[in-house]
């Protein structure tokens, strides 16, 4: 299944991507708010043929070349009486500043919305991480939420961890917007 915008392909992953997954996924400053930590070549080999299998993982790519230049999560939630997905994001910092990530969220969140009869669709993002809640609220997201230190993805020295807030967003089928 192919989700197109005017500049993307929003697709699922397939085995090849890990070269350009590796692109963004080898650089820490991509992951300092995520739960991962740098992968190398085989840990994106891996990724990708895992991705390739699980169709809450979709491939953000530009038209015009076919390069991969992100992907987003758009998973179903528990219960799945509750209509409610969740979506999260993380893309090449080459191509930061040129709308690519508002423009496939949207697209998904229209196929959300449209053909999966989603009620809700929530995304989580750390305070500190101005980009991410600026996209969620070009998606006319709210922000439902301020969770204080309620995760944590790395640890100190001393094996203690390192607490996050987190910001939660969500937006309602009534509440969306044509884009």
């Amino acid at each position: 299944m192919i989700l197109e915008t005017e500049r993307l392909a929003v697709r699922r992953f397939e085995p090849g991507d890990w070269k350009d997954l590796h692109e963004y996924l080898s650089q820490e400053e991509v992951l300092r708010y995520e739960p991962g930590t740098v992968s190398d070549e085989a840990d994106c080999k891996n990724i990708a043929l895992d991705r390739s299998n699980d169709p809450q993982f979709w491939a953000v790519c530009l038209k015009e070349n076919h390069k991969m230049i992100g992907h987003v999560y758009f998973g179903r939630k528990e219960p799945r009486e509750f209509l409610t997905w969740m979506i999260g994001y993380i893309f090449n910092p080459v191509y930061y500043g040129q709308s690519y990530a508002t423009e496939a969220c949207q697209r998904l969140l229209a196929y959300g919305f449209e053909e999966l009869g989603a009620h809700r669709v929530m995304a989580l993002c750390n305070p500190e991480n101005t980009a991410s809640w600026r996209l969620l609220e070009r998606l006319s997201m709210r922000r439902e939420g301020h969770f204080k230190k309620e995760v944590f993805f790395k640890t100190a020295e001393n094996g203690q961890p390192i607490w996050q807030d987190t910001y939660q967003y969500a937006i309602l089928k009534e509440e969306l917007s044509s884009f």
